[in-house]
């Protein structure tokens, strides 16, 4: 699968477009649509342009992480969420993660929300920026958004 665009811009509002490297909460250097790695640098300076072309690029890792990941069939919104929470967390956490457990074994959707809704902290903290990020998540995976 691959993410919708539906999926692309429910991922460029939760993650805001920044065109000069920043800190985020978690302390990780950032810039663009959530693009971090090495190739981010303090100062660092992109347009709006270079910005979509590395959201582009990054989306691939994140739905291959999805889809083979995820055993069982899913709706477009279902792997929207799942591309988003993953985009968020990482391909490491997501693939180790209890809500994948959960999914794969077909969980009732409340456990399924629980373990979204886990996923809340950043530097270590509860972030309201990440419960609120979890909840229209949840919100898309069941496809009310």
């Amino acid at each position: 699968m691959k993410i919708s665009e539906k999926g692309i811009e429910f991922i460029i509002k939760e993650e805001g477009e920044v065109l000069t490297a920043y800190t985020c909460p978690a302390g990780v250097l950032t810039i663009g649509i959530g693009h971090t790695g090495k190739d981010v640098k303090e100062g660092m300076k992109i347009t709006k342009e270079q910005s979509r072309e590395l959201l582009k690029n990054d989306l691939i890792r994140f739905e291959n992480s999805v889809s083979r990941s995820v055993k069982v069939n899913l709706t477009q919104n279902q792997f929207d969420a799942l591309v988003s929470f993953a985009f968020n967390v990482g391909t490491g956490a997501f693939e180790t993660s209890t809500l994948l457990k959960k999914i794969n074994s077909s969980a009732p959707i409340a456990e399924i929300e629980e373990q979204f809704r886990r996923w809340n902290r950043g530097g270590g903290k509860i972030l309201p920026v990440l419960k609120a990020r979890r909840e229209r998540e949840i919100k898309l995976y069941k496809g009310e958004c």
